[in-house]
């Protein structure tokens, strides 16, 4: 293993810490070169007054505790990814960021596929690889489900598999799993589970090219043949939402959300097992890498290897595979979702107009391109908990989203609201393209589960007139909305600092979870 960097200063009070973070607008703060050695650019990040407290406060404990134990704090671990070879103009988080392993949550960095010195971190991508966020729409009103919503509810709990260690129920073979990673979105089309619009809204259209199953463990693919098609645990859910509100109603309507009231339905999932155990074969292999070719970080947690390495590729090869694994994922259970509302309303899925309004992905790493001090770069972005946010008239993005640029999923906590963002031009110059992805999380999850009781949490979302089915009820005080931040505030920091902005909030009726 290499050696990390040089030795950090003497322990800083927090007082000395806060003279490396300057305000520069009422949402953005520069971290300044110098908080933590070896920086190569600054970091900066977006929060607002009440967003802001819990990030500091975060700080101030670690100079209290003075830096042993638990993970970095957040706007060092910033500042940290700022400090890695090849990385450009910034080392960015977003509204929602808290620490990680490595990289924060919310961590956007960018480094250059032209220098050979630069990175690739499986750190700044997570270990649920590509997980993401999918909403349909529907044609249906909110009192259509009114009647009839705790039956929608079992029906959805009915059809998709969910929990730790669920199973899917799309039978699939050692062929059929090695196919739909390399495949994505492709392998669905051709089984038969998806429509073949719904790959025109997905990000990177659900298949990202440069996958390669050989490169992919046979442990990683033991433990995702069985998971596929399924929702997981943790805060991944699937939910029955109804349109709570339109702020741009031009934007909306290009989506086919027509008005308030309109039932749609989010899948917020990943890449299971599979992804985990890419991530963890990664680390491995680029510990030795690192020790191999002499690069040296700030944090072991940041191990990486050189973006041209026979590591870096390989594991760049295989983290597309899980990408599109998580695009299967996402596919098989709408397939499933399609299936569960036919079934109830006895009307076909087209019928009821169940359509992909898009698909996005918040853990991956993706080859782009980006001007940078005036310069077309060819870069290695990095988003952990970072959404993709491209602006209209973007090549990349569908033709029907061409004049009101990329819709961007901001899935809520459990009973809280969800949004639509949408992609903006200051976004694409100040941060790569990048947005938020969520609310974020404000407790640790073992600090959830000694505040609250499930029954707690369960009663609260009742009293929301929220219909709730859940595989592992004592799981759910670490995903109750007490345990995160307030998605309302990430979403308006967002907006108010221009890198995306507000297209619709919806609010669920219910929600089934893992």
């Amino acid at each position: 293993m290499a050696a990390d960097a040089a030795a950090a200063p003497a322990q800083r009070t927090y007082d000395e810490e806060m003279q490396f973070i300057e305000q520069q607008s009422p949402v953005e703060f520069l971290v300044k070169i110098g908080m933590v050695p070896n920086m190569r650019v600054p970091g900066k990040f977006y929060l607002n007054d009440r967003l802001k407290t819990l990030l500091f406060d975060e700080l101030r404990a670690a100079t209290q505790r003075g830096g042993s134990g638990g993970f970095l704090p957040a706007v060092k671990q910033i500042a940290n990814v700022a400090a890695m070879p090849g990385i450009v103009k910034l080392s960015m988080a977003m509204p929602d960021v808290h620490s990680g392993y490595g990289f924060a949550i919310g961590n956007v960095a960018a480094f250059d596929m032209a220098d050979p010195e630069a990175v690739v971190s499986p750190g700044g991508v997570g270990f649920d690889i590509n997980c993401g966020v999918r909403l349909l729409r529907t044609n249906l009103m909110e009192e259509d489900v009114a009647g009839v919503k705790e039956q929608l509810a079992q029906a959805l709990f009915d059809h998709i598999p969910v929990g730790v260690g669920s199973q899917g129920i799309i039978p699939t073979t050692a062929a059929d799993l090695e196919a739909a990673l390399e495949m994505g979105m492709d392998w669905s089309l051709r089984e038969g589970y998806s429509w073949a619009e719904d790959k025109e809204h997905c990000e990177e259209y659900g298949r990202m090219l440069n996958a390669d199953p050989s490169c992919v463990s046979a442990r990683a693919k033991k433990r995702g043949l069985p998971q596929m098609g399924t929702l997981g645990a943790g805060n991944h859910y699937a939910e029955i939402q109804v349109v709570d509100e339109i702020f741009d109603t031009a934007a909306a309507r290009k989506m086919g959300i027509e008005r308030t009231g309109q039932v749609c339905v989010m899948i917020h999932s990943g890449s299971r097992g599979l992804g985990h155990q890419v991530a963890t074969d990664a680390l491995v292999a680029m510990e030795r890498a690192m020790a191999r070719d002499g690069i040296a970080v700030n944090d072991r947690q940041l191990a990486c290897a050189r973006i041209d390495s026979e590591e870096g590729q390989n594991y760049l090869k295989a983290m597309a595979c899980a990408a599109n694994y998580a695009w299967v994922n996402r596919s098989s259970m709408t397939f499933l979702a399609r299936q569960a509302f036919a079934k109830l309303f006895n009307k076909t899925p087209d019928e009821l107009d169940m359509h992909v309004i898009y698909d996005v992905s918040h853990n991956i790493a993706k080859e782009e391109e980006h001007v940078v001090n005036g310069k077309q770069m060819r870069l290695l972005v990095h988003r952990k908990g970072a959404t993709r946010a491209f602006p209209p008239h973007h090549p990349l993005i569908p033709v029907d989203y061409q004049f009101t640029g990329q819709p961007v999923l901001i899935g809520g906590t459990m009973g809280t609201c969800s949004y639509v963002l949408t992609g903006t031009e200051k976004g694409m110059h100040q941060t790569f393209g990048s947005t938020c992805h969520g609310a974020g999380r404000a407790r640790s999850r073992n600090n959830s589960r000694n505040s609250l009781t499930y029954t707690q949490v369960l009663d609260n979302l009742k009293a929301k007139g929220i219909s709730i089915r859940v595989a592992s009820p004592k799981l759910v005080m670490e995903e109750a909305p007490e345990s995160y931040k307030d998605v309302t505030e990430v979403v308006d920091t967002c907006h108010e600092a221009g890198i995306s902005a507000k297209c619709v909030k919806l609010r669920p009726i219910a929600v089934v979870k893992g």
